[in-house]
């Protein structure tokens, strides 16, 4: 089969996978296809978590044999037990004679072993079809892999001289109302979406995405004094993780665990951002939608934990020296900046979304 025709099919088991965006965290978005006398002759992709792998739903869609077939499919194939059985074992079982697979696997569970134990049984294997655009697919799941944390994207929406909201605070609404449809919905993109106490304090947001068909986000909430109100909208579930320090009131904490909300408490008068993700990576939270406030945000920049960026504008200018933009402490030198690539521009009508991936 030709290069070409590779990438003809690999292009549908990509757009396979993107159909299970969201709902798959922690597993990554995974699309597949057999083929056989040149034709397709099954499909499946991964729907969420728990639920049978994308090779084993196109396995099952056939009608026949696929003895002899070829397997396209965006991720490597797993070799382990897991919450499901092994994909590689089902392949070699199915008689497919060639295995075409966009990128490795990069969990170390998996991470060459699957394309080995099929190679052992003496079945082709090609990788690298498709292999950027497979990896950007599934970027939160390389990063938190990689990087050893979870993926972290920034969204914010300001006016043209940078203010998130004026010097007191207003900020309801900067941008548009079809701007602030698209911001909501990303976050059925994200396993998570985190803002500090004052965002709450002063908005009393919701954090869901509220679109049919979109997960509802994990809702982190850092609160280092546990000032949190009890009836707040972000808590109206169990769906959230409160991080603290030591200087929370016990009584606070206890309302809170007794709601069935986890407390996570760090020592010190502020959340450790290096610390929090660590404790985030350990429950499997691999991607985190930062939406503020301003102080959140530039401590994410300080940190260095900035994989993406969503800053939303509109035509207008607050001004004012009081007026509350990105935090934290920043940097010295425009060198030390932190840098985009991969940029996109979007209009919704007289705003604009700028995004890209931090260099």
């Amino acid at each position: 089969m030709s290069r070409r025709d590779d990438t003809h099919y690999v292009d549908e088991v990509l757009r396979l996978a993107r159909k299970a965006d969201g709902w798959t965290n922690p597993n990554p978005m995974v699309g597949a296809v057999i083929v056989k006398d040149g034709r397709i002759i099954a499909r499946g992709f991964h729907r969420r978590v728990g639920f049978p792998h994308a090779e084993i739903e196109a396995l099952r869609a056939v009608k026949g044999t696929p003895g002899g077939a070829t397997l396209y499919v965006n991720l490597e194939p797993c070799a382990h037990f897991g919450r499901t059985a092994p994909c590689a074992d089902a392949i070699i079982a199915s008689g497919i004679r060639r295995v075409v697979c966009s990128a490795r696997d990069p969990s170390p569970l998996v991470r060459g072993h699957g394309i080995a134990k099929l190679r052992r049984a003496g079945i082709s294997v090609s990788v690298g079809v498709r292999s950027t655009e497979a990896q950007n697919l599934n970027e939160a799941f390389y990063t938190f892999h990689k990087k050893r944390r979870p993926f972290i994207a920034l969204k914010f929406a300001a006016s043209l001289d940078g203010k998130l909201a004026t010097r007191s605070g207003d900020s309801k609404w900067i941008t548009n109302k079809e701007a602030r449809t698209f911001a909501r919905n990303l976050r059925g993109q994200y396993q998570a979406v985190l803002v500090g106490i004052n965002t709450v304090l002063r908005d009393d947001p919701h954090l869901g995405a509220r679109t049919r068909g979109k997960r509802n986000p994990t809702r982190i909430i850092l609160d280092s004094e546990l000032r949190i109100p009890l009836d707040s909208k972000v808590l109206r579930d169990a769906n959230v993780i409160i991080a603290t320090t030591s200087r929370a009131q016990r009584r606070r904490r206890t309302a809170l665990e007794k709601r069935g909300v986890p407390v996570l408490s760090f020592r010190g008068k502020k959340i450790p951002l290096p610390a929090l993700l660590s404790e985030l990576r350990k429950r499997e939270v691999i991607s985190i939608l930062v939406e503020g406030g301003g102080e959140i945000i530039g401590s994410f920049l300080d940190e260095k934990m900035v994989d993406k960026m969503y800053a939303f504008y509109a035509p207008v200018l607050i001004g004012g020296r009081r007026a509350i933009g990105i935090g934290g402490h920043g940097v010295k030198e425009i060198g030390s900046a932190c840098g985009f690539s991969a940029i996109s521009i979007r209009r919704f009508g007289d705003n604009i979304l700028v995004s890209g991936r931090s260099r």
